[in-house]
């Protein structure tokens, strides 16, 4: 069965669906609105080798309660989807204009404009918290999230190339290592608020959200520890835009200690081929296999992740960065960690990369 006739079917299940039940803390919401730790959506391509085209916004999803792969009965452009489920705490949180909580929204691609910022980071996602518990998504979808005056949608140039976001649930004392993360992101903040009362902690977020002049950042690289809420252990590597390396190659391979199976967004005429010259080599994935054998190649896919080529290693990074000689000069960043869940689901993808050249 293909993944367009499995969607299909499964949107039978919607008449059947109970209205969720909410919690009162910030968190991550998967498709059935319930409160979870951590998400990651996979968009799946318009077009997949075999299939006729579909429409764009299938998706498939995992979370912490149900830790495999599973097509979702819902659309990506639906409220009801996990990202709109998500991003409807951050719009009541705009309409009622409470001074408790904080959001930010950041795109180098912000809604309306496809005129990319090149000032910034190549980075993509937006969070929102109060002094208890927040959520921080890291995505790869152009001209999105819509500002909260919008409403939630889908933007149609998010519709053709596979996409990636994961959320993941944070306690507050968190957040202030995200704002050093962030800084070092440099990103182009759209849609933001932070309040005084969550200065100093977020102080670079709220210079962001002002448009000032950044402080400049002491270090090219910037790696911190993270917990999620409920105590999964994540490793965040941002580079600033002095840092000219691949970030693949030169840092995340070596600081992790595991050769890469990288997939993200390659363009015909422009790859940028697997590499061996260091002791830590990284290999360019070109055919994604979905659990349900639709697949689809990486010129099709706009998503930025990767995982450690052995399978005990465990490594799993999701982020913002493409494998592309232009990237080097970008700021942006991972999230990683070695959850066996979300490893067996990624590397089990990966149906075919390139070898490295032998000269």
């Amino acid at each position: 069965m293909t993944v367009r006739s499995l969607w299909c079917a499964s949107v039978l299940s919607l008449l059947s669906l109970t209205p969720p039940l909410w919690a009162t803390e910030i968190s991550c919401r998967n498709e059935d609105g319930k409160p979870v730790d951590w998400y990651i959506i996979y968009k799946l391509p318009k077009y997949m080798r075999h299939e006729a085209a579909g429409s764009g916004l299938e998706y498939m999803i995992m979370d912490s309660l149900t830790v495999v792969w599973k097509l979702s009965k819902n659309l990506i452009n639906m409220t009801k989807s996990a990202l709109g489920q998500t991003l409807q705490q951050l719009y009541q949180v705009y309409e009622s204009k409470k001074n408790s909580t904080a959001y930010v929204m950041y795109n180098d691609g912000p809604p309306g404009k496809m005129n990319y910022s090149w000032k910034h980071g190549h980075t993509k996602g937006f969070l929102l918290l109060d002094k208890s518990q927040g959520f921080w998504v890291i995505h790869s979808i152009p001209e999105f999230p819509p500002f909260p005056q919008k409403g939630y949608h889908y933007p149609p140039t998010g519709q053709r190339n596979g996409q990636t976001a994961i959320c993941l649930t944070f306690q507050y004392d968190q957040f202030a290592k995200i704002d050093k993360q962030l800084l070092c992101y440099n990103p182009n903040v759209y849609n933001c608020s932070i309040p005084k009362i969550f200065c100093p902690e977020l102080s670079n977020l709220q210079e962001l959200c002002k448009g000032s002049k950044l402080p400049p950042v002491p270090q090219k690289q910037c790696l911190s520890k993270l917990h999620s809420a409920q105590g999964e252990s994540l490793l965040s590597f941002a580079k600033t835009q002095s840092y000219h390396e691949d970030i693949y190659l030169t840092w995340m391979a070596p600081k992790l200690k595991t050769d890469l199976l990288v997939e993200s967004w390659q363009r015909k005429g422009r790859e940028f081929f697997s590499n061996c010259s260091l002791p830590y080599h990284v290999y360019n994935a070109n055919l994604i296999k979905t659990p349900w054998n639709s697949s689809f190649s990486t010129y099709d896919d706009h998503s930025k992740w990767c995982v450690s080529r052995r399978y005990e290693d465990q490594w799993t990074c999701i982020g913002d960065l493409n494998y592309a000689p232009q990237q080097a000069k970008r700021s942006g960043g991972f999230i990683c960690m070695q959850n066996q869940h979300i490893y067996k689901a990624f590397r089990q993808l990966v149906y075919r990369y390139y070898g490295c050249r032998v000269s």
